[in-house]
């Protein structure tokens, strides 16, 4: 069955950002000249995806304002004659069709991906963390649609982690069947070097199948209260195939502020706009 629907969350408080987050959602961050969200909205337009829930919590506006039409300021720059800025803006407010879902609990990812049950339905979805910036040639969505499409069952997006990764990320026990995908046999949330299955990170992107919803359901909270989505995966693993995707291209951790330099910098370098003058400031900087 073909994916209509992604599910962003953006309901945490965005601790790690702090004081810069106090008063504005940590999704709003811009990375250049675009809030941080937007990489993801854009990533699962350009897979196929229209329809998009965004799962928020309380103070959370600021991201239903700037994928909403802006009446005012289309006014003031049609005025101005700044077509290429109105132009831009109103591409936002076209790029999809929004959903929003409010977590009323702060209960961890499994327990944010839940609240949209109603929203998916029994249909498979794609989940899109915001804090992560694939910049991939083939959309990282799009290549975990691919694997779904073939295999009919959840897919989760795998990348290489060291060491410290294995304190930050869930990892896999993988059973390679293809170049690149691989079956999952286990996984467990941040195990630490010592008890990590493999090299094999959980980095943000999924295309689930609605059985998903009964495992997070089946899924006891952790030590903090909250229902991990790695966990649930797990319980899921009991009763169905779930494969792994070693994507191809560069991933972003922007929920970390040296990830978040890190994607701003390289991103820009990127951009002819930005280019020569950025990488004459670098050099001068020895």
């Amino acid at each position: 069955m073909k994916v209509k629907k992604a599910v962003i969350p953006a309901a945490g408080f965005g601790t790690r950002f702090l004081p810069a987050t106090k008063a504005q959602p940590k999704e709003m961050l811009p990375v250049i000249d675009k809030p941080l969200i937007q990489y993801g909205v854009e990533e699962a337009v350009s897979s196929g995806i229209k329809n998009i829930g965004v799962v928020l919590s309380r103070g959370k506006e600021a991201i239903q304002d700037h994928f909403d039409e802006s009446p005012e300021l289309e006014s003031f720059l049609e005025q101005k004659k700044k077509h290429d800025f109105l132009k831009e803006i109103q591409d936002i407010s076209r790029l999809a069709e929004f959903c929003y879902i409010r977590q009323k609990q702060a209960l961890g990812l499994g327990h944010a991906i839940l609240t949209a049950e109603e929203y998916i339905g029994q249909d498979p979805f794609a989940v899109l963390l915001p804090d992560d910036i694939f910049d991939c040639s083939v959309p990282c969505t799009r290549q975990l649609l691919k694997v779904h499409e073939k295999y009919g069952a959840t897919v989760i997006v795998l990348g290489k982690v060291d060491k410290e990764g294995t304190n930050k990320y869930g990892v896999v026990k993988p059973s390679q069947v293809e170049e690149r995908i691989f079956k999952i046999e286990d996984l467990a949330e941040k195990p630490g070097p010592e008890k990590a299955f493999s090299d094999l990170g959980i980095l943000g992107r999924y295309i689930f199948t609605p059985e998903i919803f009964d495992a997070i359901k089946q899924t006891p909270p952790d030590h903090r209260g909250e229902i991990q989505i790695t966990d649930a995966i797990r319980l899921l693993l009991e009763k169905m195939p779930v494969y792994g995707l070693l994507f191809e291209g560069k991933r972003y951790d922007a929920g970390d502020k040296t990830g978040f330099i890190q994607a701003t910098l390289e991103l820009a370098l990127k951009r002819p706009e930005f280019k020569d003058d950025l990488k004459s400031f670098l050099k001068s900087m020895g």
